[in-house]
């Protein structure tokens, strides 16, 4: 390969590494990938680390030994993660949202990659140090949430399912009490879908009594799976006694008057502890 210029190297090493977060790659790999020295890859990703640090873009960190190298986190700063659930507090606050039944209308926003690819780079800081072997959600509006969640950890994701796939194969399914409409509801796994013993992170998108989440809790029991901790993007205030205790919200539904138009959503500050074992 044709040697490259610093500055072709540097757009290649920031391009590759933020393309492809939490994977490892060698300095070997880097080399051989730019046609450099191992030592200059070493000084032109002292340069990249310096840069992502200052504009606050994520953080690069070195693995020493033989099987070392670098990986590229998406580390979200705490200032930009307050800016940016304020806005999006104030979206999810737009009158125009109550949907009949008091519900809000969420769609566009979870559908939308610039939202969600920052919400699950958000999560990613709050649960970066579990180091999950999948993100777990419930179909179907979790489950973009989840997604880029699990593209920050570079995991797979696991969706549950609200009934059985004859395409799945054989399948776990539990009945749970839904803390939304206080009806019973089944939710189904494949076998297949994950192993016996895996750590996973639990997200999905809206929680009001818990079961949901309780449920999905549950579900993970059946695989003899750890569950690490549990985000939502949107928890209810009431009622405050929820099913799963520990979780991690990043805005809080306050109060909706379906006559009035009015919503009331603020970021959640007074976060849970995160769930760790």
């Amino acid at each position: 390969m044709e040697k490259l210029k610093r500055t072709d190297r540097l757009v290649v090493l920031s391009t590759l590494l933020t393309k492809n977060p939490n994977a490892l790659f060698s300095l070997s790999d880097l080399a051989t990938i730019t046609g450099a020295a191992k030592s200059t890859i070493s000084e032109d990703l002292t340069i990249v680390k310096e840069v992502f640090s200052l504009f606050s873009l994520g953080e690069l960190s070195s693995i020493a030994g033989a099987a070392g190298g670098v990986v590229y986190k998406p580390v979200e700063h705490e200032e930009a993660t307050g800016e940016f659930l304020e806005k999006l507090a104030e979206r999810f606050s737009e009158p125009d949202r109550i949907v009949p039944g008091g519900f809000i209308y969420m769609t566009d926003v979870i559908y939308d990659p610039r939202i969600i690819s920052r919400i699950g780079e958000i999560f990613f800081t709050k649960f970066c140090a579990c180091s999950p072997d999948y993100i777990v959600t419930v179909e179907t509006k979790g489950i973009p949430i989840a997604m880029m969640t699990a593209r920050s950890f570079n995991v797979p994701l696991v969706i549950i399912r609200d009934s059985g796939r004859v395409t799945e194969g054989t399948s776990v399914s539990i009945n749970y009490v839904s803390g939304s409409s206080q009806r019973i509801q089944t939710m189904s796994l494949s076998r297949r879908a994950l192993p016996t013993g895996a750590k996973v992170l639990i997200i999905d998108d809206f929680m009001k009594g818990g079961g949901t989440a309780q449920g999905m809790h549950n579900l993970m029991k059946e695989f003899n799976a750890e569950v690490l901790g549990t985000g939502v993007v949107i928890a209810t205030r009431e009622p405050q006694d929820k099913l799963i205790k520990d979780y991690y919200a990043l805005l809080e539904l306050i109060s909706i008057h379906e006559l009035s138009k009015n919503i009331l959503i603020k970021p959640f500050i007074e976060n849970k502890e995160t769930f760790l074992k």
